[in-house]
């Protein structure tokens, strides 16, 4: 089998899939009667028809070393998975064999991240990524994606499972 070692994310290693989402650096405003910093427009938010939702998900924590058997991808829209807790979680994202993301190629090597607290990922559309996982409990995640018809979930299942562990 094999194995993915999992990485500390970071914005640039992130940016190929998506947008690490912090509050890194300084605020770009300061509001509130100078009580509140806004880190503005951290995650580029596209979709191809649709509008943008809001859900709240209740995910399982997961063990680790982990077993990826099958990415998925949106192909119509981003999303963005901004933890409910004081924790971090686990991403993994697989490049497009065909170069870029869009709507044709299969998953290439998968790579695994592994958030802080604090932080929330945004996936481009149409990026191959795993699952929601979430390492501690209790697992509740705020979900920004799109809302619309058509077919917005595409996956792709491994011939051979990796086994994703930290290093």
């Amino acid at each position: 089998m094999n194995v993915i070692p999992i990485q500390p994310i970071s914005a640039a290693a992130f940016a190929p899939f998506g947008d690490l989402i912090d509050c890194s650096g300084d605020p770009d405003k300061v509001i509130n009667q100078g009580l509140c910093g806004r880190f503005h427009d951290r995650a580029e938010m596209a979709f191809s028809d649709g509008r943008a939702g809001l859900s709240l998900f209740q995910a399982e924590p997961r063990q680790l070393p982990l077993q990826l058997e099958m990415v998925e991808r949106h192909p119509e829209g981003s999303q963005a998975f901004i933890p409910m807790s004081e924790h971090g979680f686990l991403v993994i994202v697989a490049p497009n064999v065909s170069g870029g993301a869009g709507a044709t190629g299969q998953p290439g090597q998968p790579i695994a991240f592994e958030t802080q607290p604090g932080q929330a990922i945004n996936f481009h559309r149409g990026t191959w990524h795993g699952v929601l996982t979430p390492l501690h409990a209790p697992g509740l995640f705020a979900v920004v994606d799109r809302i619309g018809p058509g077919r917005n979930l595409e996956e792709h299942w491994f011939d051979d499972p990796f086994l994703v562990q930290r290093p």
